[in-house]
């Protein structure tokens, strides 16, 4: 790499793209001549021809295609660089890439990060999902601007990160319409032996759910164990039994799944924490999401 001139490769770059020595001559504000030399020295340094004639025309051999391939690449990229250069630091894309807990509900990951795609100043966004240590793991190495989970950091990595709280919502239970009206009937007491949709991650929500049934005499009847939550509603809708859900999503859970709210219960909540690194360098995404808002989707 170090014997490669690029500048050469970057001027046959534009030969190639001109389709020819004159017109490429006239971007570069060089001389055909010029222009031939190099393209000679850089077909010697390579060990091959990268153009030949026909008709007049300079046409890629075999091996200047190859060659082309990887230069169109590497200068593409570069002159996409310039540009973004050009711009005011303020005008420039910003790139935030945050960790999703996989027992967040999608429909609450997306409200958490709305605030932060609706900056006036563009954002790219690279969203992950996974298990909270990990991504706190990887927030750690500096993979990940932020942690968006339903649980604060362990006590003995407490000096690392900063949790931010920003919401929670009562818990509420789901099911077809069939089902839902049956349950309605007697509630809770009607849950009783119920088939009940479960999650099988480790989400707190859940196991406060678990203890006000227990609180109410409620024998819980799972059907299934599902890691995913758009999963569960899928289940749900098809009758397999009844699951819980933030209330605040209530109303798009009901439209997308086709299914009705039973009822909330307000002693179970599901709190959300944005967990940063504690000393982190001001980021303006994910400034816009620990913003305090009342509850989840209010902004």
């Amino acid at each position: 790499m170090k014997d490669l001139n690029f500048r050469h490769l970057y001027h046959f770059w534009m030969i190639a793209r001109e389709g020819g020595l004159n017109r490429a001559a006239e971007q570069l504000d060089l001389t055909a001549q010029t222009l031939s030399g190099q393209l000679a020295s850089l077909e010697n340094q390579l060990g091959g021809a990268l153009f030949h004639r026909r008709n007049r025309r300079l046409v890629l051999t075999d091996f200047g295609e190859t060659i082309f391939r990887y230069a169109d690449e590497m200068f593409t990229t570069a002159e996409s660089l310039s540009e973004l250069l050009q711009q005011p630091p303020e005008h420039r894309p910003l790139t935030l890439s945050a960790g999703l807990s996989a027992s967040i509900h999608k429909l609450i990951g997306y409200h958490l990060l709305a605030p932060a795609l609706g900056l006036s100043r563009e954002v790219r966004l690279h969203c992950q999902t996974g298990d909270t240590d990990n991504l706190l793991d990887r927030l750690a190495r500096k993979e990940l601007d932020v942690v968006l989970t339903d649980r604060q950091p362990p006590s003995e990595r407490a000096g690392a990160f900063q949790a931010h709280r920003l919401a929670s919502s009562s818990i509420s239970l789901f099911a077809e319409p069939a089902l839902a009206s049956e349950l309605r009937d007697g509630f809770p007491g009607s849950l009783d032996g119920a088939p009940f949709l479960a999650t099988s991650l480790d989400a707190p929500y859940f196991t406060e759910l678990m203890n006000w049934f227990a609180g109410n005499r409620v024998r819980v009847r799972v059907t299934a164990q599902v890691d995913d939550s758009a999963l569960i509603k899928v289940f749900g809708r098809q009758g397999v039994g009844y699951f819980a859900a933030p209330t605040a999503i209530s109303s798009e859970v009901c439209r997308q799944y086709q299914v009705e709210a039973i009822a909330s219960i307000e002693e179970v909540r599901d709190v959300l924490f944005a967990v940063t690194r504690a000393g982190q360098i001001h980021h303006p995404a994910v400034d816009a999401i620990i913003k305090p808002r009342g509850s989840i989707g209010q902004e």
